[in-house]
């Protein structure tokens, strides 16, 4: 309904991932272009996410250019930013509403920085509007601007060969090494069993792909 309202067309959509092992990844449409994890950030994930972070920055990585991502600065506006993030990195396969809010941001932030981008987020009324009216027809109530939340989204994405985990928490993408389209399902799923390993008492875990309707 989200992607609808932002005027993305109908050929793609999200569906729900209903477990990881090999049985119920084969119910998924194909072909996948993008992940959304949702999952609870704990003592333990805040530890491994400073971890990654300096490990990064001391040893470096290849993100290519093309690669959209930017950073998160409104609060509980994670999934808006998961789902900006699969959509902005499968521009060439999908089709837009001539009027369509999402086609005007991407357009107008391609050029911009992550944080860049964040900013004109914030002052982008159509999609923010879009994103609370979305919430509030949904089965839970929507948490407000700034109540605490201790759940996340992040997306994994497909391009030029690689597969990347963009979080707007995080300074950078994170390359999480080769993938192509038709392994990219499995490939995440690899990465979301670690997220899910990290933090073996928990399950607040949940998975949906970006899927050809």
């Amino acid at each position: 309904m989200f992607l609808k309202q932002l005027g993305v067309g109908s050929s793609w959509q999200f569906v729900d991932v209903y477990g990881l092992d090999p049985e119920l990844l084969s119910l998924v449409p194909r072909p996948v272009s993008a992940l959304l994890l949702l999952f609870p950030i704990t003592e333990k994930y805040e530890h491994f996410r400073a971890e990654e972070e300096e490990k990064i920055k001391s040893h470096g990585q290849d993100v290519d250019s093309s690669v959209y991502f930017m950073k998160q600065t409104i609060s509980n506006a994670c999934g808006t930013i998961g789902l900006i993030h699969a959509v902005a990195n499968n521009r060439d396969k999908l089709s837009f509403e001539s009027d369509s809010a999402l086609k005007k941001f991407l357009y107008e932030s391609t050029s911009l920085s992550p944080e860049e981008r964040a900013k004109f987020l914030e002052k982008d009324e159509s999609i923010r509007v879009t994103h609370e009216s979305s919430a509030q027809e949904g089965q839970s109530e929507a948490p407000g601007i700034d109540d605490k939340v201790d759940l996340h989204f992040v997306a994994f994405v497909h391009l030029q060969g690689h597969l990347y985990e963009l979080d707007g928490r995080k300074p950078f993408p994170v390359n999480h090494g080769k993938t192509s389209e038709d392994t990219l399902l499995e490939d995440a799923i690899e990465v979301c069993r670690k997220f899910m390993q990290r933090d073996p008492d928990e399950l607040r875990f949940t998975v949906v792909a970006f899927s050809k309707a």
